[in-house]
């Protein structure tokens, strides 16, 4: 889903280092280095991190819309 504001356990923020640390995964970053670099040292912070999974552009696909609303004539 979203990535989350704070860490669970020890409620260190982590929503401000996502794309950062999406962005050097993406130049081909090892994770544990990524991970230093933006100073997430606790496990709990760096699970929380690496095992997050993006579905909100998933999710997005299956909503409605206004315009499917008013396509719509039909009450279901």
């Amino acid at each position: 889903m979203i990535i989350i504001v704070r860490c669970y356990s020890c409620g260190k923020v982590l929503a401000d280092k996502w794309t950062s640390y999406q962005k050097m995964l993406s130049e081909g970053v090892e994770p544990k280095d990524a991970l230093d670099t933006l100073g997430l040292k606790r496990l709990c912070c760096r699970t929380n991190m690496m095992s997050h999974v993006n579905l909100i552009d998933k999710l997005l696909k299956y909503s409605k819309t206004e315009e499917d609303e008013k396509g719509c004539d039909i009450d279901i």
